[in-house]
């Protein structure tokens, strides 16, 4: 096994006015799971291809251990690849397929057959290795693509959206199938989705691309608990957390319509002239107590009820401010708007009063992510 370095690496398309992965610096661990996530269009598969050499790095390097594999063909870095379309051969029986990238490099057949019965059995494919692709399912599919990757024991697995084409349920059970494999093979794995869920329950790490830089990397735990800008708050996370730029009054409080939130002293003091005293504030749908309109208090949001979701476990109120303004929900399309005008907030079931109703809520202690509304980095709590 072995880690994998990416050193300033850049792709520039030719005729392109800017880089799709700009100056990229990313070390993956031996054996570490690594996830990179972000909207369509981030750079991300495009990362994934320049390690794998199926793209040109334009500058940079890229390094597996200690080999600079930058400029070597695919062929001679030692990666196994998942793809999203499972790419079969469906002349071939399961086993075939398994075994062919073995058959290809002159393995013995007794060999190969015992490598692919290995794989097929902590992979539950045992009884499906003389069967043809086309009568699979598609999370066999997915798991025959895996077992496939799975025998050529590579330094590094590299994973392309492989359950995109699963239904919600399978996607699901097939997920945690692969963390669960990752682990008890150890493989160094970098995993590419769009799918923030995704990220936050299966990678040891996360890395956030936006644009073709570089966000964020940090474990799942802590970009939920301290995003380090706009961008990441509004993507990470299901549902995104609200965000809304108020306008500082200089006595503790900011406001946004008739919502008015406590900033701490330490954000109001890293505010800068060029945030024309203002903040972004965010805070979670789970993050927020609720109250009457009968006692609202000095420090509350009122929210105007304008749908309901009963999920069985949990309910979420869609709604607007009242007195105007608006709050956001970051979306995989726009996670860094903060003027969409809606905003969640996360109760029990069955609990949500009628649409029309006005609620009070309160961010909870230590639940409140201060922002500038300059630059979107993170101020202090």
């Amino acid at each position: 096994m072995a880690s994998v370095s990416f050193n300033n690496a850049t792709r520039l398309y030719p005729g392109a006015d800017r880089p799709s992965v700009d100056a990229l610096n990313l070390d993956i661990a031996d054996g570490e799971f690594l996830v990179l996530v972000g909207p369509s269009g981030c750079g991300k598969s495009t990362t994934l291809r320049m390690l794998a050499g199926l793209e040109e790095v334009s500058d940079g390097s890229i390094h597996i251990g200690d080999r600079d594999i930058t400029n070597l063909p695919p062929k001679e870095r030692d990666i196994a690849m998942v793809f999203q379309n499972y790419a079969l051969y469906p002349h071939m029986s399961v086993r075939d397929n398994m075994g062919f990238a073995l058959k290809i490099a002159g393995m013995d057949k007794a060999e190969i057959n015992q490598h692919v019965e290995a794989a097929a059995l902590s992979l539950g494919l045992t009884d499906y290795l003389d069967r043809k692709p086309k009568a699979l399912s598609g999370g066999q599919r997915q798991r025959v693509a895996m077992g496939r990757a799975i025998v050529r024991r590579p330094q590094v697995f590299l994973m392309d959206e492989p359950l995109s084409n699963l239904d919600a349920k399978l996607r699901v059970q097939t997920r945690t199938q692969v963390s669960q494999l990752q682990r008890e093979l150890g493989v160094t794995t970098l995993y590419v989705t769009h799918d923030q869920t995704e990220a936050l329950t299966m990678g040891d790490r996360i890395a956030v691309l936006k644009d073709g830089v570089l966000q964020q990397v940090a474990t799942p735990q802590e970009m939920f608990d301290r995003p380090v800008n706009t961008f990441v708050a509004g993507f990470i996370g299901s549902p995104a957390m609200n965000l809304g730029t108020f306008t500082l009054t200089g006595d503790g409080f900011a406001t946004l319509g008739e919502a008015r939130v406590r900033v701490s002293r330490e954000a109001q003091a890293a505010v800068t002239p060029e945030d024309n005293g203002q903040i972004v504030v965010g805070f979670r749908p789970e993050g927020l107590d609720i109250f009457s309109a009968q006692e609202p208090g000095e420090d509350t949001i009122p929210v105007r009820i304008e749908m309901v979701e009963e999920l069985g476990s949990d309910a979420y109120m869609y709604g607007s401010l009242v007195g105007g303004g608006d709050l956001a929900s970051g979306t995989d399309s726009n996670p860094d708007n903060v003027d969409i005008g809606q905003v969640i907030i996360r109760t029990f079931p069955r609990t949500a009063p009628p649409v029309g109703t006005v609620l009070h809520v309160r961010i909870r202690e230590g639940q409140q992510h201060n922002f500038s509304a300059a630059t979107g980095k993170r101020l202090p709590n």
